[in-house]
């Protein structure tokens, strides 16, 4: 069973429409037991995190997402919640990944982060806009989540806040002003800064590879 998260801020009936055009079945819950029993679980992101972790916190969801076993998918917002704190009310989230999320620079690039944008490999992970331009190509993320999908493909992003580069959880960066952590991994946790149920054909690929990831 596929449970995606109803937290009362997730960007549902897109992500469950997308569910709906691949055929799988699933249900909307934020009720601990049905999560528990999930065979593989997505937590969609809108909003901020503070009302986010409030949300899971009330609905006894924290200590639940914490301990899943089987495969989870971060989308956006859940992707920023993976991580110790995000920077957004200065809100501690669910501590899966080491790191903060941070505001983008107003000063520097337009926020939010709206449109579509590149995901590329962690290969020099950490490079500034200026040295894009003489780097050489960098591999697709090595994931299952990204198997058949062309390399530098192109996703829907619409964010404010971002997941740090700088970690060994990092599998996708995409520059904005400066490079970004847009997908992450560990063990069976996963998580996409940009939106698939938006992102077209790419997108309703990637979806479909994460309902073929096999449990640990």
């Amino acid at each position: 069973m596929i449970v995606v998260i109803d937290y009362k801020a997730g960007n549902l009936y897109n992500v469950g429409n997308a569910l709906k055009y691949l055929k799988a079945e699933f249900t909307v819950s934020g009720d601990p037991a049905v999560v528990s029993q999930a065979d593989r679980v997505i937590l969609p992101g809108v909003g901020s995190a503070r009302a986010a972790m409030e949300s899971l916190t009330e609905q006894g969801l924290v200590e639940v997402l914490q301990g899943l076993r089987v495969p989870f998918l971060g989308i956006c917002l859940g992707l920023q919640l993976l991580f110790e704190v995000s920077d957004e009310d200065n809100t501690p989230c669910l501590g899966l990944l080491p790191g903060t999320v941070r505001r983008f620079n107003s000063s520097q690039v337009k926020v939010p982060h709206i449109g579509w944008n590149q995901v590329s490999g962690v290969a020099g992970q950490g490079s500034k806009r200026s040295e894009r331009t003489i780097a050489p190509a960098v591999p697709q993320p090595s994931s299952k989540l990204f198997e058949g999908i062309p390399a530098e493909s192109f996703f829907y992003f619409l964010h404010s806040y971002f997941a740090p580069v700088e970690s060994p959880f990092t599998l996708g960066k995409t520059d904005y002003g400066d490079w970004f952590g847009s997908v992450v991994a560990r063990e069976n946790f996963y998580g996409v800064q940009f939106h698939p149920e938006r992102s077209g054909e790419i997108g309703l690929k990637m979806l479909q590879n994460f309902l073929e990831v096999q449990s640990s």
